[in-house]
Order: C-alpha cells, then sequence, then structure tokens
C-alpha cells in the first residue's frame, strides 16, 4: 500500500481587492467532531479560505477572505460543515 503525500496547505495571497471577508452574509463554521479530515473544503475552496489545519487535525478558516459562498458545506461528504449567518 503506498502513502499518500500530505500537501502543506497555503494561505491565501491578498488581491487587488484586499480582505474580502466582509461581504459574506453567511460564513461557514466546522463542527470537528464530525469532521473527518477529508480535505474536501480546502480543496474546493475557490478563495483558499481553508488555511490550515491546527495539532489536533481542526480544519482553520481564514474569515477574513472567506465569502460565504457554502461551497465547502457543499462538498463536505459528513456534512461537518453548517453555514450560519453572521
Amino acid at each position: 500500500m503506498h502513502k499518500i503525500p500530505i500537501t502543506p496547505i497555503m494561505k491565501p495571497s491578498e488581491g487587488s481587492m484586499g480582505s474580502t471577508g466582509t461581504w459574506r452574509i453567511v460564513k461557514p463554521v466546522v463542527q470537528h467532531d464530525k469532521c473527518t479530515y477529508c480535505l474536501q473544503c480546502w480543496l474546493h475552496c475557490p478563495e483558499s479560505a481553508i488555511v490550515r489545519v491546527d495539532e489536533e487535525r481542526k480544519i482553520i478558516i481564514d474569515y477574513n477572505y472567506c465569502k460565504g459562498c457554502g461551497i465547502c458545506s457543499d462538498v463536505c461528504p459528513v456534512k461537518a460543515i453548517i453555514m450560519v449567518e453572521e
């Protein structure tokens, strides 16, 4: 069995519009007890707002860049990410 290398999670870079997190009306919240660390949210996030995983393997979202599109919530296979109003 081959080991799959873990790719480091990259930080978003500030674009020409600057910090865009204030654009959203809903935000994703990770329910860490449900999360299986599949990283589908990171893979599909169009803003690269899923920035890291802490030492306890918890997903960290950079709300300065998250626009609240909900893609991370939609692609989560275990529905560990819910969208809540700001």
